[in-house]
């Protein structure tokens, strides 16, 4: 609902461009990239009806007992000396690549991949390659997508990571998303760059694309618990809590990474993620909850 709401402000700053022709190719390719993004709403809506309706069907009583966190649980998220957060649909309320790929164009497309890719039916590296093979993204392209598109930041998310650092909490931004898109929401959160894990994007002296940076950890499957064991070895942080939505987050619980996964489910719902989450919510506002003061 928030992103339909702001999308109905978009367009309605726009009204006047329904009503002549755009006076510039720029304005063109604005009102075209509005278009598109409302063409994709509908779809996102039905998808994520669907994903709600999909992990309604398949929960149990163990599952329903991860919703309510256990004194573990509690104790752990407590006592976090670092934190690490997924950033599409965890930190902030969409999915970059995905509006990235609407704003060129090829915003259906890229999606069932993204689908794919954090359901875990697709290696994320083969994934990535070939969302980005679509997109073909210039630098040019980001620069317009991020003066078009500013984050739109998960409500309770800055309160969250402002109560975590005052308690002398590390917190980490690890994605499968890029450094370009991620760097400003670090800088809004106050989140150190160096914090930041996250793929990058290679252009060539033009600002064409030309592929990615395949040593990033976070550029293929299994690359955020071993992003995490790195956090770990280099700052012995113990315990060390991971808060995502997507397959590739869940991971991070493996042996040697996360001491606990809370898998968060306010923007999509993944039953595969919900089913192996520490604890599963809905609202940021839990987790604000359970630190207590």
């Amino acid at each position: 609902m928030a992103y339909h709401r702001a999308l109905c402000c978009q367009l309605t700053s726009l009204r006047n461009w329904h009503l002549r022709p755009p006076s510039s190719l720029n304005e063109a390719c604005a009102l075209q990239g509005v278009r598109r993004l409302r063409h994709h709403t509908h779809k996102r809506r039905k998808r994520q009806m669907r994903q709600h309706l999909a992990i309604t069907s398949v929960a149990s009583a163990d599952q329903a007992t991860k919703i309510e966190a256990s004194d573990h649980v509690l104790s752990t998220w407590r006592s976090a000396q670092a934190v690490c957060f997924d950033v599409d649909s965890t930190l902030c309320e969409d999915e970059s690549i995905d509006e990235l790929a609407n704003f060129l164009g090829v915003g259906q497309q890229v999606a069932d991949m993204t689908a794919n890719a954090m359901g875990g039916s697709v290696k994320f590296e083969d994934a990535l390659e070939m969302r980005l093979a679509v997109m073909k993204t210039s630098h040019q392209n980001i620069q317009d997508f991020l003066a078009a598109h500013p984050p739109r930041i998960s409500k309770g998310i800055a309160e969250l990571v402002q109560n975590l650092q005052s308690r002398h909490t590390a917190v980490y931004l690890v994605s499968g998303g890029f450094r370009p898109i991620i760097n400003p929401i670090a800088d809004i959160l106050q989140v150190p760059r160096e914090n930041v894990y996250a793929n990058t994007i290679l252009h060539d002296e033009n600002g064409d694309y030309i592929g990615f940076d395949t040593s990033e950890f976070t550029s293929r499957s299994g690359g955020k618990p071993a992003a995490i064991r790195a956090i770990k070895a280099q700052h012995n942080y113990s315990p060390l809590v991971m808060i995502g939505d997507g397959a590739t987050d869940l991971e991070a619980r493996q042996e040697g990474g996360a001491d606990l996964f809370i898998g968060y489910g306010g923007v999509v719902q993944r039953p595969s993620v919900a089913a192996g989450a520490d604890w599963y919510i809905y609202k940021i506002q839990q987790l604000l909850d359970a630190l207590g003061n």
